[in-house]
């Protein structure tokens, strides 16, 4: 039986993972991932501690799916179903933590709009954030949903 997502029951290593479903996803997550990071850094930081947390969420999950990726483009998972499931849990734990960040910073936003600030670059920059903020937490629950269906297949 053929499938998009890669062959049943095999987790790729080497250059093999810019070929299967789920795993072509790191690439989009970390580039956009980091457009949020950008654009939510070079805004001014008010209110301070919903933007903290929004960049806490970006800087973990650039960091941790950089490091997920190179477990996989490396090889040392070796092909377990183990390593199936711990890749779709952090997807949804990513997907979950940039939802939050997605939604407070669509929030600020807004709260940011209504104080007639829709007019500057810094507004501008804040919906742009939003924008991939939201893109990010797309790609995030499609890579969950496609390593959850290759998880299945073990």
């Amino acid at each position: 039986m053929a499938s998009n997502t890669g062959q049943m029951g095999y987790l790729p290593s080497g250059g093999a993972i810019f070929c299967t479903i789920p795993d072509i996803f790191y690439l989009p997550e970390l580039v956009f991932g980091g457009l949020v990071l950008c654009l939510v850094a070079s805004t001014y930081l008010d209110p301070p501690n919903p933007q903290a947390y929004v960049i806490s969420v970006t800087i973990f999950c650039f960091i941790m799916s950089f490091l997920w990726l190179m477990v996989f483009a490396c090889g040392s998972h070796r092909n377990k179903s183990s390593w199936a499931s711990a890749d779709v849990a952090y997807h949804a734990f990513a997907a979950l933590l940039y939802l939050s960040a997605s939604v407070l910073l669509a929030f600020i936003t807004i709260f940011i709009g209504d104080a007639n600030l829709k007019e500057t670059i810094l507004y501008k920059l804040d919906v742009a954030a939003v924008v991939f903020s939201f893109l990010t937490t797309l790609l995030y629950v499609i890579h969950t949903i496609f390593s959850a269906l290759r998880w299945k297949s073990f």
